[in-house]
């Protein structure tokens, strides 16, 4: 999925796909222990997916990216006031 993609899931779709993702590394990484698949682009695919959903989530949650206008608008009319 592209990281454009994942940026635009909310907060419960970001949830429901890192847990897909995460679902599908281990089948993935069971497989390739049984030597069942040579899926080592699929295990880097997914755990590289997975890193994105984490720090996509991350950063909104510390307010990074995300931020909508209206509260960009009053953090700087805030730092003004000082």
């Amino acid at each position: 999925m592209e990281l454009e993609k994942i940026r635009n899931l909310s907060d419960e779709e970001l949830a429901v796909q890192e847990k897909t993702a995460a679902e599908q590394l281990f089948r993935v990484r069971f497989q390739v222990s049984l030597g069942q698949n040579d899926g080592v682009k699929k295990l880097r695919l997914l755990r590289k997916e997975i890193a994105q959903i984490k720090t996509v989530a991350r950063e909104r949650k510390l307010g990074i990216r995300g931020a909508t206008a209206d509260t960009t608008a009053a953090a700087e009319s805030t730092k003004g006031a000082r």
